[in-house]
């Protein structure tokens, strides 16, 4: 007989409570308590562990107390008042359990996620031209609104504008209790069909636009040599701003040498903001690099939905003229385009927030 979903469960709690438990007696060890290092990693470790160990142990608390209350109503030799006592408890044990274990279910497949409060999201035109851009602008646009519903902190970073009022590409970070664990999702290629504004004769045409949504956690365990290990180029910035951004050599570029990733930044007049932005950008983008690559064991369903931050793949489609979103992940169509573009994804987020912890749950 093959163990349920809540078997795997809880046995995968049952060894990080064990593990809670190996790491106490640790830091108690005079050794491990005089070695700074090893005693601040150990304790943060706990700290992670704990926000699932205790509520787990409430649970397993609460499943004694019914499984004690079951036996004493199977028992025919028990005492009438203690079965009449453990008849009126097991109802509110049954409701008790099967609440909390609810509960641990979405801890344990959000608990990550959920720690990440801030966002780094890169925006860039794809196919289409001018149209293209216009998407862009409009996915920013889309976003900026969902976030101010749900009180997230947007700052731009970097932006590249079109003639037309576009973008070809913009960075911002997104700021927020959980933000990540809403859009984390959005990582990919979005597809748009509808009639440009460049379109005097009415045709459907289709552009696209790549989304990466880039975990910026509060501990990035990366330590990079920007002396050794990234080369940097300045350049003067161009575009609006004035005659000081022509002139002055401002606008830095960052390769790291080792994955290739870059980093340009333009955006401040000063040479030594840009090159914090950049930097910082360049942390991000190389600690999800390097998570992506250690999560390459992880299930397919779960690399696909979530974080991946693969630019080529088509995860949604934006069709105006039927007023329809198709997210192919999950196979979802809204016929509420209009209501979306104004910011209003919750349907939408939900409906992937639920598909990725039923898939997590199975690849217990």
């Amino acid at each position: 007989m093959s163990e349920s979903v809540d078997d795997r469960l809880l046995a995968k709690l049952q060894e990080l409570a064990d593990r809670c438990e190996e790491i106490n007696t640790e830091m108690i060890d005079p050794a491990v308590a005089s070695d700074p290092t090893q005693s601040i990693a150990l304790a943060r470790e706990a700290g992670k562990l704990r926000r699932l160990v205790e509520p787990y142990l409430e649970t397993k608390k609460t499943k004694q107390e019914l499984d004690e209350a079951a036996e004493i109503l199977a028992d025919p030799d028990q005492d009438p008042e203690m079965k009449e006592l453990a008849e009126s408890e097991i109802g509110d044990l049954r409701r008790r359990y099967t609440e909390q274990l609810e509960g641990l279910k979405e801890k344990v497949v959000t608990s990550d996620d959920a720690a990440i409060s801030s966002v780094i999201v890169e925006i860039r035109a794809g196919t289409g031209g001018a149209e293209a851009a216009l998407f862009c602008r409009d996915l920013y646009e889309m976003y900026l609104r969902y976030c101010e519903k749900q009180r997230f902190k947007v700052e731009v970073m970097d932006q590249s504008g079109s003639d037309m009022g576009g973008f070809k590409e913009l960075t911002m970070t997104i700021r927020g209790n959980g933000v990540y664990s809403h859009l984390g999702y959005e990582s990919g290629g979005h597809r748009v069909q509808r009639v440009p504004e460049t379109e005097s004769q009415g045709r459907v045409h289709t552009s696209a636009a790549t989304v990466a949504v880039l975990p910026e956690p509060e501990e990035i365990d990366i330590q990079i040599n920007w002396d050794l290990e990234t080369e940097e180029f300045v350049s003067r910035a161009g575009g609006p701003g004035g005659q000081n951004v022509n002139k002055v050599s401002s606008a830095i570029r960052l390769v790291h040498n080792e994955t290739g990733i870059t980093v340009s930044m333009r955006d401040e007049k000063s040479q030594h903001k840009n090159r914090a932005k950049a930097r910082r950008i360049m942390t991000v983008r190389l600690y999800d690099h390097f998570r992506s690559a250690a999560d390459s064991e992880r299930a397919a369903a779960r690399k696909s939905l979530i974080g991946s931050g693969d630019r080529s793949q088509r995860i949604r489609t934006y069709n105006f003229p039927q007023n329809r979103c198709t997210d192919h992940r999950i196979g979802l169509d809204l016929y509420s385009l209009d209501k979306l573009m104004q910011g209003e994804l919750g349907e939408l987020i939900a409906g992937l927030q639920t598909y990725d912890k039923e898939q997590r749950l199975q690849n217990l």
